[in-house]
Formats: structure tokens, sequence, C-alpha cells
């Protein structure tokens, strides 16, 4: 199943309701993705590698892009985004980053990893510049899981992001955790991060 994000894409720009951008669509490596995309090693499903993903992103994928095409560099040009665990490294390198990734989308992200690591990794951060974030979740992704994008909506106001302004939340009724509900999320994200004039 394929997101169209490139469709989507030009659907906005074409409309007039998102800046032309450039989207880099990185292949995850199937069952070692978890281990790439998680900020912390858990015993039995392993982990702890994001720091090392983050690595290979400034070192080797952004170079080549900046060699290869021409960009407008800087955090408020660049964003990080993906689903699930995709968007728990998402969140994890932004706010770690917050000089290099000045828009993140998390999309259904994995609060739940780790004992909702992320969540007191996101009440501890400063960042600075503070990025401009997507956030949503479906309501029939399973148990409690609502609940925990939520807290972690709520911590990201307490340490200043403003709804409306910085920061979009969304509760999807409906939505299940696929990509066929992360497809139809595209355009309000790329929309909202990236948006025209």
């Amino acid at each position: 199943m394929d997101w169209h994000v490139g469709d989507s894409a030009d659907a906005s720009i074409t409309s007039g309701r998102a800046e032309p951008m450039i989207i880099v669509g990185i292949y995850n490596t199937g069952k070692t993705r978890v281990s790439e995309y998680t900020p912390t090693k858990v015993p039995k499903l392993g982990g702890g590698r994001a720091d090392r993903y983050g690595k290979f992103l400034l070192n080797e994928l952004m170079p080549f892009i900046q060699e290869t095409y021409r960009i407008e560099r800087g955090s408020g040009r660049t964003g990080i985004g993906g689903s699930s665990l995709g968007g728990l490294v998402s969140l994890y390198l932004g706010l770690r980053m917050p000089e290099i990734f000045g828009k993140i989308a998390a999309l259904s992200p994995s609060v739940w990893w780790n004992h909702r690591v992320i969540l007191r990794f996101a009440q501890a951060s400063m960042p600075e510049p503070r990025p401009r974030i997507w956030l949503d979740i479906g309501t029939r992704e399973g148990p409690r899981i609502v609940d925990d994008v939520e807290m972690l909506r709520d911590a990201l106001m307490q340490k200043g992001w403003r709804l409306g302004e910085n920061l979009h939340y969304q509760r999807v009724e409906g939505a299940e955790h696929n990509e066929a509900a992360w497809a139809q999320r595209v355009r309000p994200f790329l929309e909202f991060l990236f948006p025209a004039g």
C-alpha cells in the first residue's frame, strides 16, 4: 500500500496550499526497523539505534540530497516524518536536533515504546528553535493508544507548543493503524508543515 505522497504533494502545491518541496522516501529495513526507529533498547524487543539512524541521515543521506538537488537549507526548510515507529523516531530526532529538523510529521507515533520514553524525553527537552509538529492518531488503532498520544500532545503544550500555531493534533475517528489511513492524512500534514506563502 502506497501513501501516494507524490500525487498529494503535487495537488497541494498546484492548488497553492503548500510550498514547493522535495520529498525523500527512505525505505525501511523490514525486521530491523525496530532497532533503527527506537531511541532506547527494550528486553526481548531490542531497539535503541535511533541515534545511529540519525547519523545516517545527517552524514550520508542529507549530504547526498544537497549535492544532487538544488535545495534551500536550514531547519525552517527541513522536515522529518513517519508513522508508527517511524513517527516515534521522527519525534525523537526532531526534538533532539531542532537546528536540523524544523518540521515533524508524527502519524500514529508509537508513544508506547519503552514505557512511553518519548513522553519523558519531550518533557525534558527544550528545543530551540521549536519545531512545527503534526501529531495524529486514529481511534481504531488499539487500546490506550489515543490516550498515549494525547499525553504527548499535552506534554508538548506544557513545554510551550501552541495548538493551531506550531502544533497540530488530530484524533481521526474510525482510522486504523495502516497505510490506507495514513495516506488520507498526507495532504493535510504537508499543508500544515509547509504552507504556501
